[in-house]
């Protein structure tokens, strides 16, 4: 009979930023199981729960024991099976007694194949798995596949026997439909009964009456809310309503982690409002935010403006009738921290950071790059560099570069390391060095990660980029790169930073250049890594061409040319988008490849000059006629940026193109013919490939 079943294992206090993913690959690993032995249907729904003390799966219309299914096995060749008279081997005999078979079953053996191929082939009836074997099986095995961040070792109730896990396991539910199904793990043994909440549980010990009643007597009779997923959406709901009440058009602070780690704090949430001393908002909102938030786990209250109020969010894990105590002590908690951040505030802004530098020197960087304060001098270098190129001034770039690592070595920065460069931002302008240089000073991080927002400012960009590059360029120059998953000093985010200020500033900056600017830098202190460097910032930027939606053709037809002005990529891509719709496309983009294949033959140098006494076939003579017409257009509208009027225009070339390949030997006996057909190939390939190779494009 099938029923829905139920499956929850109850533990101490889980680590609540690996809750989330602790409970999906629970219940996911668990059902698949399930499904995978024929318990569960393919399609069936899956539940699942989990709270701070509990990692629950509820599956739907799972059977009491799975269905038989025929198997068909490969025994061995007949020749190895049988002998001369058709009787059975010792070596046949014993393969099927290792099934459960005697000889009897030879008369039923199938053959497959023919000739030294034949093999006999026995078919049987596998049972089906019963729901208590099924299930012990796929909990071992959700258990042993649990992302666990740590695992810890803990003595059982017998006092001599020590099993290990995420946390210690006190309870094992394991119903289907109203019936405990027997099994055991981590040295439980199954039941019916759990635990609900510690302080506001109507009934402290719950039984469960059925698979199906699970989640609602848990609420209601165990004060628990079961659902991860539910329970997030009744924090969002209740943050919402206390600053509603709140007013003003206040509202609480996003930050989807955070709101995952606070629901993972929780079994039943009670959304409190606090307040603290409007004198601390005198300190920086992001020092106060994230003190608020990485120690305390409250939500900040912004106001219209997105500026801090003196108000904060509680998610309490309790709902007394009188709230006083509880937020009282929420406010008597958090006001030494806001005191902390106010004191180092104080202390910084006492020392300029320009005095400060000298200390970048006894900072290491890299045991083989230097210290901090050598590396701020690279980054000056390469900032000064980039600034000649663009025209940007030059001392304001110069001030930001000397500047942004400065933070480093304040008070604030060495409590929170991730307010490095906002910090800096804030003591630059308290040191009277203007907005252009402070903005830069704060932004030269970024983007930080995907989807961050660019520096604001022309100095701010130069000094990022400046910053990236000397990273990139440093770490690949001492063989420090990626490694599959592994990429400590992120060098895939810097290189995605550079691709999207070169692309969304278009900046006029060629890829090459900048890399060699930024190994100049260095001296000779590194190896030259710039062609390895090269490869890894354009494959990171075909990855992120095609998340965008470009088709690995496109994107391979205009990387392939290793385009230097990354600004330009976007419109190469539409161009050849639109030459690839044409009617012509395919044909051109054939003929294109059989030219290069036809030029990669060529030993020695590819003539260039194009004799029109050497043309005596009618279709070169009127393929080099079609060039004189097309070429000029073409090169026109890409002198002027134009690049999908520069590739249409290749259009009128696919007749000329087809003829001559239809009537013209290129590799003629006479060497004269030879090397003149060669040189008006060369040129037709060149006027093809200035945007992009497009070879690439065919099939």
């Amino acid at each position: 009979m099938n029923q829905n079943l139920l499956v929850e294992l109850f533990v101490e206090e889980l680590p609540p930023k690996a809750l989330k993913r602790l409970g999906e690959s629970f219940a996911g690993v668990l059902a698949d199981s399930l499904k995978a032995q024929g318990l569960a249907a393919a399609d069936a729904v899956v539940a699942s729960y989990a709270s701070p003390r509990r990692l629950a799966v509820q599956v739907a219309n799972v059977a009491a024991k799975a269905a038989d299914k025929p198997v068909s096995q490969k025994l061995m060749p007949v020749a190895v099976g049988l002998d001369a008279e058709g009787r059975a081997t010792p070596a046949l005999i014993k393969k099927l007694a290792s099934l459960g078979a005697d000889e009897s079953a030879v008369a039923g053996l199938k053959r497959v194949g023919e000739g030294k191929a034949e093999t006999l082939m026995f078919d049987s009836v596998q049972p089906g798995a019963t729901l208590a074997a099924g299930l012990q099986q796929a909990l071992e095995t959700a258990l042993a596949k649990l992302p666990i961040p740590k695992v810890m070792g803990y003595q059982l109730a017998d006092g001599w026997s020590t099993v290990s896990f995420v946390r210690p396991a006190h309870k094992l539910v394991a119903l289907h439909g109203a019936d405990v199904i027997d099994i055991s793990v981590l040295g439980l043994k199954s039941g019916r009964e759990t635990l609900g909440h510690r302080f506001e549980a109507a009934k402290q010990v719950v039984s469960i009456t059925n698979a199906d009643t699970y989640a609602e007597q848990l609420k209601s009779e165990g004060a628990v809310i079961a659902s991860f997923a539910e329970r997030r959406a009744e924090i969002v709901r209740q943050l919402a309503v206390a600053a509603a009440k709140v007013g003003g058009g206040v509202r609480a602070i996003e930050d989807e982690a955070l709101l995952d780690e606070v629901t993972a704090l929780v079994e039943r949430p009670n959304v409190l409002v606090g307040q603290f001393e409007e004198d601390f908002l005198a300190v920086p909102q992001e020092c106060l935010i994230l003190t608020m938030k990485a120690n305390q786990k409250y939500f900040p209250l912004l106001d219209a403006a997105g500026k801090l109020t003196n108000k904060f969010l509680i998610v309490s894990n309790i709902a007394p009738e009188d709230v006083s105590a509880v937020v009282g002590g929420n406010e008597r908690v958090v006001r030494p921290r806001l005191a902390d951040a106010k004191f180092f505030f104080d202390q910084d802004r006492k020392k300029s950071l320009e005095s400060r530098l000298p200390g970048l020197a006894k900072v290491v960087y890299h045991n083989k790059l230097g210290t901090q304060g050598e590396r701020v001098e690279r980054v000056r270098a390469i900032a000064k560099a980039i600034a000649a190129k663009l025209g940007v001034d030059a001392a304001a770039v110069d001030a930001a570069a000397k500047l942004a690592k400065a933070d480093l070595l304040t008070d604030m920065v060495g409590e929170f390391p991730e307010l490095q460069g906002i910090m800096g931002g804030y003591y630059a302008k308290h040191d009277g060095l203007g907005d252009t240089v402070a903005d830069a000073i704060e932004d030269h991080y970024k983007p930080r990660f995907a989807g961050d927002e660019l520096p604001r400012n022309a100095v701010g960009v130069v000094v990022a980029l400046a910053d990236k590059l000397e990273t990139l360029v440093g770490m690949f120059g001492i063989g420090q790169l990626p490694t599959g998953d592994k990429d400590p000093f992120a060098l895939r985010r810097h290189a995605l930073g550079v691709i999207r200020m070169l692309i969304e500033r278009d900046l006029a900056l060629s890829l090459d250049e900048l890399l060699r600017d930024a190994a100049a830098a260095f001296g000779a202190l590194i190896a030259d890594a710039s062609g390895a460097l090269a490869g890894f910032i354009y494959e990171r930027l075909a990855g992120s061409l095609r998340e965008q939606g470009y088709s690995a053709q496109e994107v391979d037809a205009v990387l392939a040319l290793r385009p230097q002005r990354l600004g330009d990529v976007a419109k190469r891509l539409a161009a050849v988008r639109a030459f690839a719709a044409l009617p012509e496309a395919a044909a051109l983009a054939a003929a294109n490849k059989r030219v290069g294949n036809i030029l990669k033959k060529i030993e020695g140098e590819l003539p260039t000059e194009v004799k029109p006494a050497l043309l005596v076939e009618a279709a070169e003579q009127a393929l080099f006629a079609a060039l004189g017409e097309v070429a000029p257009k073409s090169e026109q509208a890409f002198a002027q940026g134009d690049y999908t009027a520069s590739l249409q225009a290749l259009a009128a070339l696919r007749g000329p193109v087809d003829a001559f390949f239809d009537g013209v030997m290129v590799n003629a006996d006479d060497l004269q013919l030879r090397a003149n057909r060669q040189a008006l190939l060369g040129q037709l390939h060149g006027l093809m490939n200035r945007i992009a190779d497009l070879s690439r494009l065919s099939a």
